[in-house]
């Protein structure tokens, strides 16, 4: 694997600190936020120094139930190439659920949710990951995510389900040691048993990253600085194995470039820690790369896909918790997703908070109550508009108007309100017309 050296996530909000930061090898960016042909200034900066920039996917879904979207493995594909990049990763985890396969409605998470790891998950993840494999023109790695919850009836640790992942498709893992302190915390799983586990051998790079602690529950924010405990993890994996390169998670809160710095200078000491406590990495036999998943995986897709929505339908729609779940954890997670939400409409239509103030964020969450996301964050913002508009709680005169007009500019004409005098009428009209 190509040694990538000492990294940082790239985001707009420090495009500048990013290029000022002494010893940044690479960078790695979120491959669904830049376009190929208008790449940020800033990265064909870097790109002109001889930064290597990885392009990061968060909406393939390779976990799951199915098939990857061609369109999304042809976006992906075509970000490596304008980038120039040596490899591209996305992560092992579904993102939404529903559609035709389980004849429900299509549900978007707007988060990485974890696989069940069973053997027919890991059958389905296996020929999801060869379909992007085939359609890439650069290697693919896949990293583990953290998770607020566990599936019942697992059958395979994560150490077992990533090294049977890697050994059966050839792909390489992209490590977050801060999902691995966050699954030890919120599922009592033993970072170095996961450690223990994995093929080493097979390992792109690793992630770096901080988070906190609320009743007893960690939360991967990426939002906080990176804690002891995560540096830890690093120090004993890089006693395990020299990793070829290590990267910094910063998506907001972002510090100064003091602190970011300072932060970067801790993570190269864990890996040096590491290193000075290992000897050479232990090399176990693995079974041959690209051994043949089962010849028909309709009937697990299609099982896997009920789970999956029955899951996400009660995250995200207030449906009955699904069997063997703790309903505790669903109800944590559910209001995760949901803050998440509110905060990253906020980002992409920053007008409506403006607009809004004080009451965007109570009047956003009672929505997400009410109206799963079914489509893009921004689809999200539009929904959340019409919603306003069409409902009446948008009571000052002012608000409503600055609400039509950013939602007329974005989509066309002002959505009709709901009164029941106009669907009564339009009822009898279909009934006359015999339709």
């Amino acid at each position: 694997m190509e040694k990538l050296g000492t990294g940082i996530g790239w985001r707009p909000e420090i495009a500048d600190v990013v290029e000022g930061l002494p010893g940044i090898d690479w960078v790695e960016v979120v491959a669904e936020n830049v376009c190929p042909g208008h790449l940020p200034a800033s990265l064909l900066r870097l790109r002109e120094r001889g930064v290597t920039v990885v392009p990061h996917g968060v909406s393939l879904g390779l976990g799951g139930a199915e098939r990857p979207d061609p369109a999304r493995l042809a976006a992906l594909a075509e970000r490596a190439e304008a980038l120039g990049s040596p490899l591209v990763t996305e992560h092992i985890a579904f993102v939404r659920a529903g559609g035709p396969l389980t004849a429900s409605p299509r549900l978007e998470a707007g988060h990485l949710l974890p696989v069940p790891r069973t053997r027919e998950a890991l059958d389905v993840l296996c020929e999801n990951i060869r379909i992007a494999q085939d359609a890439l023109p650069v290697p693919l790695a896949v990293e583990n995510i953290a998770a607020l919850l566990a599936w019942p009836g697992e059958e395979l640790t994560e150490g077992q389900f990533l090294y049977e992942l890697a050994d059966r498709t050839g792909v390489r893992l992209l490590i977050d040691v801060a999902n691995l302190h966050t699954n030890h915390v919120n599922q009592g799983e033993d970072p170095a048993e996961a450690l223990a586990g994995l093929p080493l051998e097979a390992l792109a790079y690793v992630h770096v990253a901080g988070g906190f602690e609320r009743d007893g529950v960690w939360h991967d924010s990426h939002a906080h600085p990176v804690p002891q405990p995560v540096l830890d993890v690093l120090t004993d994996l890089a006693a395990r194995v020299a990793p070829p390169g290590v990267l910094l998670e910063r998506d907001e809160d972002f510090p100064g470039a003091a602190e970011l710095a300072g932060e970067l200078t801790a993570i190269r000491e864990a890996v040096e820690k590491g290193r000075a406590q290992g000897g050479a990495p232990v090399r176990r036999a693995r079974g041959a790369g690209g051994a043949p998943v089962a010849s028909d995986t309709g009937p697990a897709r299609l099982r896997l896909g009920l789970a999956q929505a029955a899951l996400l339908s009660a995250l995200v729609a207030g449906t009955p918790a699904p069997e063997g779940f703790d309903r505790g954890r669903l109800a944590v997670q559910a209001r995760a997703l949901a803050a998440k939400r509110a905060g990253v409409v906020a980002k992409v239509a920053p007008e409506l908070p403006e607009i809004l103030g004080a009451a965007y964020r109570p009047a956003f969450l009672a929505y997400a109550q009410r109206h799963p996301m079914s489509g893009g964050y921004r689809r999200d913002a539009l929904d959340f508009a019409g919603h306003l508009l069409r409902s009446g709680e948008l009571r000052e005169a002012a608000a409503r108007r600055e609400v039509r007009r950013w939602w007329r500019e974005r989509s066309g004409p002002v959505p009709p309100a709901r009164r029941p005098a106009v669907r009564l009428a339009r009822a009898a009209r279909r009934v006359v017309l015999g339709r």
